[in-house]
């Protein structure tokens, strides 16, 4: 359904791999119990990640050890997963509290859990209507799902003509869907073919958007964006942006959904990354109107993710045996979600988010000026990125092999982009700790 450029990539087996996991720390820095937690992952698992060569076994807040007892600060916190920190004792009192009373029922049965959940979810983000799912991917599933069907439904799109529209360099998952609204070559390629009637416009193009809504408007369901792409690198749009597609949306009749599966929670300094631009609360919503949360809302400890919706029209045209999750809204999931959204409230975490992320934020400016290699840094929050310009064999891999020999573990993406994101609980004295790593590792590789 739309024309790609497909790479050529070539497999690599396990001893190819290993020895790329090797690069940058010599052969005794492994130890054999490393390296047979590596290995019998590859020979029995399958080979779908590229993980830096470190096999973690406990964690708490901030620090993480592996199997040799070597202790790291974790700089990428499951991907915003772990805001709240490793093992939040809170959190942990939460899950074994409930688990030893009552895990699951299935949604074919009412549950004592379910319903405070979704009132504390609707008082918490300010939004009426909550769908209680399990994975990132789900939420944004279920967001499509319910804004294509109220575009048949309430905007009167003719049956089977509804569109969904995206931006370039999005990641929500790995579904069949996701990777159809996917523009990297790694998720998409031997996949098609594709879901029909998506449409891919680029990131920060408000006349992109415009324009296709001015050709397909009458057709199209929702505009579904990350506030901050995270996958892409952390790509922060230009200040209005967010505000303008609000606007077209609301001109054209086509719902927003705002992807807060990762930049959720506090992550970038604020409940939510779109409260940076709109006001949600009690007394009003100017917001997107759709979004989908995971990660963090359950604060690493188990699987919860949910779509909420701003108004009951929207969320009511689902109904009985239109959409389901047999994990979703499980009474294990509704109690610990609602401890680590009031641990994140309670201790500050949002607030901390935004001071310490002003101060790694600084830090990382200093060394694009002090460092050749760094080629820009941005962030917002503690939700950081750092790219390297490549040279003399020197690459984001490489730089994040020695941050880990160094004791600070984060990893690349899009080759030449590290995201920094620790968790939110991070104090000064441990950040300042960090930044030293940091800019003793650019230093050394430089």
């Amino acid at each position: 359904h739309k024309m790609r450029t497909v790479t050529k990539r070539i497999s690599q087996n396990v001893s190819h791999y290993q020895q790329k996991c090797m690069f940058g720390t010599t052969q005794s820095q492994i130890s054999s119990q490393t390296q047979n937690a590596i290995d019998l992952e590859h020979k029995y698992g399958a080979s779908n990640y590229h993980p830096i060569p470190v096999v973690i076994s406990r964690g708490e807040g901030v620090y993480v050890w592996d199997v040799d007892n070597k202790k790291y600060f974790d700089f990428l916190s499951a991907y915003s997963a772990l805001n709240q920190g490793h093992c939040h004792p809170k959190l942990i009192k939460s899950l074994t509290d409930q688990a030893s009373k009552l895990t699951l029922t299935s949604r074919a049965f009412h549950n004592d859990s379910l319903g405070e959940y979704c009132e504390f979810m609707s008082n918490y983000f300010n939004y009426p209507r909550v769908l209680p799912m399990n994975t990132g991917v789900e939420a944004c599933y279920s967001t499509l799902k319910i804004a294509r069907k109220w575009g048949y439904e309430k905007k009167g799109i003719p049956t089977n003509e509804g569109r969904l529209v995206f931006a370039a360099e999005n990641f929500w998952g790995r579904s069949f869907g996701a990777v159809s609204s996917s523009t990297d070559p790694d998720a998409y390629t031997n996949y098609g073919p594709f879901m029909p009637n998506f449409d891919i416009i680029p990131y920060n193009d408000i006349n992109a958007l415009e324009n296709i809504f001015k050709e397909k408007g009458e057709y199209i369901a929702a505009y579904m964006c990350e506030p901050i792409q995270g996958e892409a690198g952390v790509i922060i749009p230009d200040k209005n942006y967010l505000k303008q597609v609000r606007a077209l949306c609301d001109k054209y009749k086509v719902l927003w959904i705002a992807d807060e599966v990762q930049t959720g929670m506090g992550r970038t300094g604020k409940r939510l990354c779109v409260d940076h631009d709109f006001n949600i609360n009690d007394k009003e919503n100017n917001g997107p109107d759709l979004i989908s949360l995971g990660k963090a809302l359950s604060g690493g400890l188990y699987p919860v993710s949910a779509a909420i919706a701003k108004t009951d029209e929207i969320m009511d045209v689902l109904t009985p045996g239109t959409h389901g999750s047999t994990y979703g809204g499980n009474p294990l999931g509704c109690k610990v979600a609602m401890t680590a959204l009031t641990v994140l409230k309670e201790e500050g975490m949002c607030e901390n988010s935004e001071k310490m992320g002003n101060i790694l934020l600084k830090a990382l400016q200093e060394f694009e000026k002090e460092f050749s290699l760094v080629r820009t840094v941005r962030g917002r929050g503690l939700f950081c990125a750092m790219e390297i310009e490549p040279h003399d064999d020197v690459n984001a891999w490489n730089v994040c092999m020695k941050m880990k020999d160094n004791g600070l573990l984060a990893k690349p993406t899009h080759d030449d982009i590290i995201r920094f994101a620790p968790p939110l609980i991070i104090n000064e004295q441990q950040l300042e700790e960090c930044l030293t790593i940091i800019r003793n590792t650019l230093k050394s590789v430089s």
